[in-house]
């Protein structure tokens, strides 16, 4: 592997970042904040029909918000059993009551240098160690003390 490609592997790793999700009860939101929507039991029931049994949480795009509902622009819903279902940004209105916590995802900073630090020392420290090998791509040629041997047994007729 090329040490660019490496490089690339890393930067594309540690820029996915860390995300934090902080609570944003009674504050203004604006349009187009991610928004994950942890939705109670009658929300679960509510929801169901439209979006599939025991929803756990909501993420997506804030559209409009009032006092009775949130429409999210849907990017995901996490079910209790079945883990993470994608959506390509299907409009769905959430009625507050619905929702035990409304968080706004933002993206961690701190986090997210703390992971690439750590990244680049473990990737620096096998690099050093030759653990991960010839990263150049260049052949390496074997040195000339650990050529090959052929074992020929030794017969002694007597």
């Amino acid at each position: 592997m090329r040490p660019t490609v490496v490089f690339w592997v890393v930067v594309l790793f540690t820029a996915t970042g860390c995300f934090s999700l902080q609570p944003v009860a009674g504050q203004p939101l604006p349009l187009g904040t991610v928004l994950s929507l942890s939705i109670n039991d009658a929300g679960r029931v509510a929801l169901g029909a439209k979006m599939g049994q025991g929803i756990s949480d909501i993420e997506g795009r804030l559209v409009q918000k009032d006092s009775a509902a949130y429409v999210l622009a849907v990017s995901q819903v996490k079910s209790l059993r079945d883990g993470v279902q994608v959506w390509s940004g299907e409009h769905v209105s959430v009625g507050t009551e619905f929702v035990n916590v409304a968080s706004e995802k933002r993206f961690s900073r701190s986090r997210t240098a703390l992971l690439s630090a750590a990244t680049v020392g473990v990737i620096a420290i096998l690099v050093s160690q030759g653990i991960l090998g010839n990263l150049s791509g260049a052949d390496v040629k074997t040195p000339p003390d650990t050529a090959r041997s052929i074992k020929i047994p030794l017969v002694i007729n007597r």
